[in-house]
């Protein structure tokens, strides 16, 4: 099979097309001809040698994909209600940039009814993290205000849309008026350019003094003792990545009189059990809306597979709003 490999860790110049052994599907696991695979900032924290790969994954960057099962552990896939020549997509721990790529079953998903493979491929990863972080830890419900940091982002455009589904009243920070705008479009109800304005007293001034009841960071760094001042009684930050660094100096004492929770994950290495729930409560509870119109994957551009290295320059240069995505 063809893939796309990180030859030495190093700018996106280090990706490059080889020549792989197909891999071989084993217990609870399907073998994906793949049609498309989605490009995340994981992946690029891989190529440079800061994400390392979890012990038995391949060393293929790569972390979600969308094809059709060509084989794989017929009584799982029956008990998933899935069989050989279904369309699927499906987060995996790594070789997703890849013609064919094995996924545990309990991490494949039905491709939504009149999704593409392309947009098929730019979900599992952001939308994966987006359910297991806002609402199985930080617990948003509806009626809740969220603020997003980085709205535009692939994470960002999934949190906006799928928060807003479940009722939430959302508030994102963006670099540009564009971005902002491209948010609102998406559903936003706020949107900050944090270049111009000051997210904490903006948000404080949006909900009159309040404050936000869950804020979804992926910058960390000194933006954590910020999102404290602009949190309400009992809210909660649920941090995700830490662009912006990982030490952080807060108040305590702000977390003591307002009851506040810090949290955040990383889900790459969690176990196949843990992921497989999510799995099972995105098929529930956000495939029908994706069905039904309600949500929708965001692309912004897709380059053939062996561009790869183009992806993930433009994926640095942070210009994109929503996913990039390679097709095969």
């Amino acid at each position: 099979m063809r893939a796309i490999e990180i030859a030495s860790f190093g700018g996106p110049e280090v990706l490059r097309e080889v020549t792989r052994p197909d891999p071989v599907a084993g217990a609870g696991e399907a073998l994906i001809r793949v049609a498309a695979s989605g490009v995340n900032r994981p992946d690029v924290l891989q190529r440079k040698g800061l994400y390392p790969v979890p012990p038995g994954a391949s060393d293929l960057p790569g972390l979600e994909i969308a094809g059709v099962i060509e084989a794989g552990d017929a009584q799982a896939l029956a008990a998933a209600g899935l069989k050989v020549g279904d369309r699927v997509c499906a987060l995996v721990a790594g070789g997703g940039y890849a013609e064919r790529c094995v996924a545990p079953v309990g991490q494949c998903l039905p491709v939504p009814k009149g999704l593409s493979d392309i947009e098929a491929a730019s979900m599992p990863e952001t939308f994966f993290t987006v359910w297991s972080n806002v609402f199985d830890r930080a617990k948003l419900k509806a009626g809740e205000t969220l603020l997003i940091q980085g709205g535009s982002s692939g994470i960002g455009v999934t949190a906006i849309q799928i928060a807003k589904a479940a009722g939430a009243t959302v508030i994102v920070t963006a670099g540009s008026d564009d971005k902002c705008a491209a948010c609102m479009q998406l559903g936003a109800d706020q949107a900050i350019n944090y270049r111009q304005t000051d997210f904490v007293a903006e948000a404080m001034r949006l909900t009159a003094g309040r404050g936000v009841d869950v804020v979804l960071d992926m910058v960390a760094g000194d933006y954590v003792a910020r999102e404290l001042k602009c949190l309400a009684e009992d809210g909660r930050v649920v941090i995700i990545a830490v662009q912006g660094g990982v030490d952080a100096q807060i108040d305590a004492g702000v977390v003591l009189r307002k009851r506040l929770t810090i949290t955040g994950s990383t889900l790459r290495p969690r176990p196949i059990a843990f992921k497989a729930a999510i799995a099972a409560a995105l098929r529930a509870t956000v495939w029908p809306w994706l069905e039904s119109g309600a949500i929708k994957p965001v692309i912004f551009k897709v380059f053939p597979a062996a561009q790869a290295a183009a992806a993930h320059t433009l994926m640095e240069s942070n210009e994109h709003i929503g996913k990039l995505v390679l097709e095969w």
